[in-house]
């Protein structure tokens, strides 16, 4: 799984960015905040990505900061709130007004963005209030926990409508098993875990159907 693109900006679109990387264009969506912070068209630029991969989409999401990415994914925790929402949410409010609002229990802050009513401000209050912190730059970083590896694939059942501790349980499960098979019982390098990946989705959607 890549980390990031870096590429030449040849379009910006509302929550769409269009980057050439070597010949290739890429169709990103992102958050409009990522829009205002990464240059004008015709400039360089390095966008931190995160691939959505399930039986009926494929999308790839962008965003100007490391930091951003994990919002986003934190976003993804909350029930209701898929990836559309979680674009359209920050597009509509800065990591430092989002992590304050929460913190500060403001319902009605979190009530005015896009697509978020009151029980969908709530839900985020209760999944993230007290997750997230800020430091010194407008960025948002999670408390230090274990971050599985299997994280893109989580997201991806997660996203499917999943309940993301089953998710968990039967993607760790699933993965130790896989892992095992492995030479020496370890993943020897990113081709091998992308391969694990695919056969780990496709498994874990068989086990949470049934």
């Amino acid at each position: 799984m890549f980390n990031s693109l870096t590429g030449t900006i040849t379009g910006k679109l509302p929550q769409t960015l269009y980057l050439d990387c070597g010949g290739i264009e890429w169709d990103i969506a992102v958050p409009d905040t990522t829009l205002d912070a990464l240059p004008a068209v015709g400039s360089t630029a390095r966008v931190y990505t995160w691939l959505l991969h399930r039986e009926d989409a494929v999308r790839l999401f962008g965003f100007s900061a490391a930091e951003d990415r994990a919002l986003f994914l934190n976003l993804l925790k909350v029930d209701g709130v898929g990836t559309r929402g979680a674009l359209k949410i920050m597009s509509g409010i800065s990591a430092e007004q989002l992590v304050s609002a929460l913190d500060g229990e403001d319902i009605a802050r979190l009530e005015k963005l896009p697509g978020v009513g009151r029980k969908t401000a709530q839900k985020m209050l209760l999944a993230l209030k007290g997750k997230l912190s800020l430091e010194s730059e407008p960025s948002v970083r999670v408390q230090p926990r274990a971050v599985s590896p299997w994280e893109d694939v989580i997201a991806a059942l997660v996203n499917m409508g999943y309940e993301r501790r089953m998710c968990e349980e039967t993607v760790t499960r699933i993965a130790q098993e896989l892992t095992a098979q492995e030479p020496g019982g370890q993943i020897s390098d990113s081709k091998n875990h992308a391969v694990l990946e695919e056969q780990l989705f496709r498994r874990a959607i068989v086990e949470l159907a049934q």
